[in-house]
């Protein structure tokens, strides 16, 4: 009976800015297969989640401009499991509209939140702890997060730090910290007491809903007006008019860093937020000079720790870079140094300024 009251609720609505030229506003990176699998990164997301939750409980939560594109990449979704956000209000109204829709399905539900656009590799271990963690909210009254054990001075994640276990694999948060510098990264990875916070959470949907309530009381507000039978127009009459009015905030610093029901599991199956191209370089495989190459065929003459990514059949011909990212989107190729990739933001931004959206 535990397994057909759990749900899982994908977000899909980003952008992807850091992913540009190859990540744009009609085609974000959750779209895209990265790896060559045949498989977007939305795609790997869904697949994972089929032996954790009933297929039929599965939804996804995105701008509406991206709808087309959730329903053709993912046809077994119900249209009605398919959430779309009138406008972008960051993570704590996505999960909140996302949480009163499943309780009016199943007041009794548990849910699982995850971003579109992570790489897991050991996915039975994920498999695993995503049902121990299910088995621990359904027990206590707890908002989960997961814990990643860090491997090296991230300074592009947050970090939880742990506290007392209550039961075997799982413990109190002590703080949240999100990105911290490089010096006081390195700190969090010696001391033993920092985990990456994954941004994937598990809790019951009353859970959930009573921690707005506390914590949001200003965008529960708008969903306690009353929303309509799930699925219906009425449902999306009403997010139309409530949604762009919601608090454009995350649910970390919304909810879980205020609350005191906060609890994490520490796992650890190989995961990463690919949120950026020294990610996907990480997560990549490289030659003996260390080069990643992506769909493109490469000749490359002294040059080593690069990662290139071009039209499938472009030819990509360099001596003498190293370290670089090389990526060629047809109407765009972009050369940077990984070491300077958290600039891309401001690239776009000012090809913005320059071109309008013609390469945005």
């Amino acid at each position: 009976m535990k397994y057909e009251n759990r749900y899982c609720v994908i977000m899909c609505g980003g952008i992807g800015s850091r992913f540009w030229p190859y990540s744009r506003t009609d085609m974000p990176k959750q779209f895209l297969d990265f790896f060559g699998t045949g498989r977007s990164l939305l795609q790997m997301c869904y697949d994972r989640m089929l032996s954790i939750v009933p297929k039929e409980n599965i939804l996804v939560v995105t701008n509406e401009k991206y709808a087309r594109i959730v329903k053709l990449q993912l046809p077994d979704i119900a249209p009605e499991m398919i959430l779309t956000e009138p406008d972008r209000r960051n993570t704590a109204p996505c999960i909140a509209w996302a949480a009163y829709h499943i309780a009016a399905i199943n007041p009794q539900a548990s849910m699982v939140v995850t971003p579109s656009d992570h790489l897991i590799t050991r996915e039975s271990v994920f498999e695993d702890c995503l049902k121990k963690g299910f088995d621990f909210v359904e027990s206590h009254d707890a908002l989960l997060t997961l814990g990643i054990n860090p491997t090296r001075p991230e300074t592009g994640y947050g970090y939880i730090q742990i506290d007392n276990e209550v039961v075997p694999g799982f413990r109190k948060v002590k703080t949240f910290t999100e990105k911290p510098d490089r010096d006081l990264a390195q700190v969090f990875v010696d001391s033993g007491e920092f985990f990456w916070n994954a941004g994937i959470f598990l809790w019951t949907a009353s859970a959930i809903k009573e921690a707005i309530h506390k914590y949001m009381p200003d965008l529960a507000c708008e969903f306690d007006e009353g929303l309509p039978v799930f699925g219906t127009d009425g449902e999306y009459e009403f997010i139309e008019k409530h949604f762009p009015v919601c608090p454009s905030i995350s649910i970390d610093f919304g909810v879980m860093e205020k609350a005191d029901n906060v609890y994490v599991e520490c796992v650890d199956f190989g995961w990463s937020d690919l949120g950026t191209w020294g990610s996907l370089y990480e997560n990549s495989p490289k030659n003996m000079m260390g080069n990643v190459t992506q769909n493109c065929n490469v000749v490359a003459y002294n040059s080593s720790g690069n990662i290139f990514m071009a039209p499938e059949g472009k030819l990509v011909v360099v001596s003498g870079i190293k370290d670089c990212i090389v990526a060629d989107a047809g109407d765009v190729l972009m050369i940077c140094p990984k070491n300077e990739e958290q600039k891309i933001k401001q690239m776009v931004h000012e090809v913005q300024l320059r071109f309008d959206d013609k390469y945005i």
